[in-house]
């Protein structure tokens, strides 16, 4: 069997992986496997389908989120995204918000491993592209290793999925709030080592802390890919990086990226898309940078921010970063 190349994504994120954010982080890295945010079944059966689907031809490869537990509900959306085009359908049995755990929605699945094997069969029997999950280390009480284990035997043995990307925190569905579980319980990254090495015909993908560039190369020889959440949206550049000591790819100019993002927001804009929705993406493209904090504030909280001021703001970047290189 011919070895999987290290795969990096960029995670899905709730009001952030928007279509126009995966569009821009795109001219990052040119193969950065990106993620929809979590879309319900309900959203799409019921709701406006092209507005949860849509996306630019640009960002694949793309995968699409969806949160749900009943299996033909997934099966028929997961077809949805096929059809739509999409590389990947995605489970998210990660998020503990409690909004969702009403409706049976993310990490709670984790306590019923035989239904998310019966909901990740149904989606698999139902499309060509490959299915994956997205979940936790553990949850409340089943926060062990071992019952990280016997969850990911279940889903292997009793269903088709062989990707799974796993968040190193257990995540506490009741008092601490989907933020906390980001942050408090402490990263185990151990138990995704152990998960691997113990299971090695498995696609185990790692998530959760990464910031740098030297702890996801870290990576390489342990696991078989790193998501990559918040800390590539504050900074898109860390995938530019992430893109040169992974693959060896050019290092981009921000400047460049801007040049070619604009061309895209002038469209979307033309569209009808406010272009406050577009721009609150693009704060980080000088993170680091001297710049950078006169460029978000130029951007920030501005919802009646005109295309020509924005155009102006551009130009003035430009001579800043023009004449800070000189």
């Amino acid at each position: 069997m011919t070895a999987q190349p290290f795969r990096l994504s960029q995670a899905p994120m709730m009001e952030w992986s928007t279509r126009d954010q995966r569009a821009f982080v795109r001219l990052f890295h040119p193969d950065v496997w990106l993620y929809s945010e979590m879309v319900t079944t309900q959203a799409l059966i019921h709701g406006d389908r092209a507005r949860f689907l849509d996306f630019d031809a640009t960002e694949q490869p793309l995968v699409l989120q969806l949160g749900g537990s009943d299996p033909k509900a997934l099966a028929l959306c997961t077809k949805m995204a096929e059809d739509w085009g999409y590389r990947e359908v995605n489970l998210n049995v990660g998020c503990p918000s409690d909004r969702v755990q009403h409706n049976r929605i993310g990490a709670c699945l984790m306590a019923d491993a035989p239904l998310v094997a019966e909901c990740l069969t149904a989606m698999q029997a139902a499309v060509q592209i490959p299915v994956t999950i997205k979940h936790r280390i553990g949850i409340d009480d089943l926060e062990h290793y071992d019952d990280l284990r016997a969850f990911v035997e279940t889903i292997a043995a009793q269903s088709p999925c062989r990707h799974f990307i796993v968040h190193a925190r257990i995540a506490r569905l009741n008092g601490l709030s989907p933020r906390e579980n980001r942050e408090i319980p402490p990263l185990r990254y151990s138990d995704v080592h152990r998960l691997k090495q113990e299971r090695p015909d498995l696609t185990i993908e790692i998530n959760g802390g990464f910031t740098e560039v030297e702890p996801v190369k870290a990576q390489v020889g342990l696991t078989d890919g790193v998501m990559i959440g918040r800390a590539a949206y504050h900074d898109p550049y860390l995938l530019a990086r992430l893109g040169y000591a992974l693959s060896d790819y050019a290092l981009p100019d921000r400047l460049d990226i801007l040049d070619c993002y604009v061309p895209y927001m002038a469209r979307r804009h033309a569209d009808g898309l406010p272009l406050h929705l577009m721009t609150r993406h693009i704060l980080g493209l000088f993170q680091g940078q001297r710049g950078a904090r006169w460029w978000r504030q130029q951007l920030s909280g501005r919802p009646n921010l005109t295309w020509e001021d924005f155009l102006k703001t551009v130009a003035q970047v430009r001579e800043y970063m023009e004449k800070s290189a000189a």
